[in-house]
C-alpha cells in the first residue's frame, strides 16, 4: 500500500509542478502557448493558457490533495482524498460524454 501512496504522490508532485509552470508562463511539453491550448484545454474559441492564478490554483490543490495523502487518518482526510478520488473520476467520465466532446473539440485534446 505504501509503494501505491508513493506512485500517487509521484503523479501529483509532477502535475503540480506542470501546473506552476504553465503559471509562469513555460509551455512545457509543447514549444508554444497555441499549441499547449489545444492538447491541455481543448475547448473551441479559446486561444490563450489560462492565467498564473487559475494555474497556480490547480497546482495548490493538487499539492493539499499529496500532503493529506500522507496525514493521520481522520474524517476530513477521508472527506478531502474522497471529493479528490470524486473530481478525478468525474473528469475521465466527463470525456466520453456528448456534452463534454462539444464543448472541447480541439484535437488533439478531443482525441487524449
Amino acid at each position: 500500500m505504501v509503494i501505491l501512496a508513493f506512485f500517487i504522490s509521484f503523479i501529483l508532485l509532477v502535475l503540480a509542478t506542470i501546473h506552476m509552470l504553465w503559471g509562469f508562463g513555460y509551455w512545457f511539453p509543447m514549444c508554444d502557448e497555441a499549441d499547449l491550448v489545444r492538447v491541455v484545454v481543448g475547448a473551441k474559441d479559446v486561444d490563450r493558457m489560462p492565467g498564473p492564478i487559475p494555474c497556480g490554483l490547480g497546482s495548490a490543490l493538487l499539492l493539499v490533495v499529496l500532503i493529506v495523502l500522507w496525514s493521520e487518518p481522520h474524517w476530513a482526510r477521508t472527506l478531502i482524498l474522497g471529493i479528490a478520488a470524486l473530481a478525478f473520476i468525474s473528469r475521465g467520465m466527463a470525456s466520453y460524454t456528448v456534452f463534454w466532446r462539444k464543448m472541447t473539440p480541439q484535437e488533439p485534446f478531443a482525441t487524449y
